[in-house]
């Protein structure tokens, strides 16, 4: 008996740190703001980025010059970026810009179209690989800051949805649990279509912020200026801002969560 109850000790424990408050998810963008801002600020104590001393190894091992052994690493880390801004732009596609932005958990429909097939939440997977592609431009203690972090709030906050979902949906959410992946994409889709069309257009203003900073990584990877990746998150504001002005919010105000 005394097994059992601590077996149920543990698991409400689990569930409870593993699911984000209300405030959590309300202001997420602010927790995640903070938790990369956390991270750089370790250049007070460490002054290289974890990318720098794997481009000075990369160039004692292959015999290169630096400066192509830093393009080489940090090309990489873009093109971790890139493919994060092309997954959340993918599942913004079949949500729209109220949901990924919102501040409530959405649970009247369950999405079942486009990447929800392969991967229950590809939002966060991009948002896991952005902190992935960001480690490389941190210095050690920050990147190692940023991935966890980055990864324990996206599962805190995924702990919440689910726990919402799961109350209002039912067996046909525990069935999409059983068949799809949390995070890790299965190669091929574990679902049936459910027929739904992307909105691309609506998807590119959603991820405009993101994609901004993926750009902002591909300028400093290509010409090693610093410059680019300041520019990109400098610019990312400006550019959701006139996303939205350009291409007004349409339809779309159903669905599920992932942001």
């Amino acid at each position: 008996m005394s097994d059992s109850r601590s077996r149920t000790r543990l698991v409400g424990w689990r569930q409870v740190t593993m699911r984000a408050t209300e405030f959590e998810f309300r202001h997420r963008w602010w927790f995640f703001g903070a938790i990369f801002g956390v991270s750089f600020l370790c250049f007070a104590v460490d002054h290289v980025p974890v990318g720098a001393r794997l481009a000075h190894r990369l160039a004692a091992v292959a015999q290169w010059p630096p400066a192509a052994a830093e393009r080489v690493v940090f090309a990489v880390a873009a093109g971790i970026m890139l493919v994060a801004a092309l997954v959340r732009m993918w599942g913004s596609a079949y949500l729209g810009r109220d949901v990924v932005h919102g501040g409530a958990v959405r649970t009247e429909t369950l999405h079942a179209d486009g990447p929800y097939r392969h991967v229950r939440n590809p939002l966060y997977l991009g948002n896991i690989l952005m902190a992935v592609a960001m480690a490389a431009i941190a210095p050690a203690l920050g990147s190692a800051l940023m991935v966890i972090g980055i990864t324990v709030f996206c599962l805190r906050l995924i702990g919440r949805e689910e726990a919402a979902l799961d109350a209002e949906l039912g067996e046909s959410y525990r069935a999409f649990v059983r068949a799809v992946p949390r995070l890790w994409p299965a190669l091929r889709a574990r679902i049936p279509a459910g027929g739904g069309r992307p909105d691309w257009t609506n998807a590119m203003t959603a991820e405009a912020y993101f994609w901004s900073f993926a750009l902002g990584a591909a300028g400093f990877a290509w010409s090693l200026n610093i410059l680019w990746l300041y520019a990109g998150f400098a610019a990312s504001p400006l550019l959701s801002w006139l996303a939205v002005v350009a291409f007004p919010q349409r339809g779309r105000t159903e669905g599920r969560h992932d942001g």
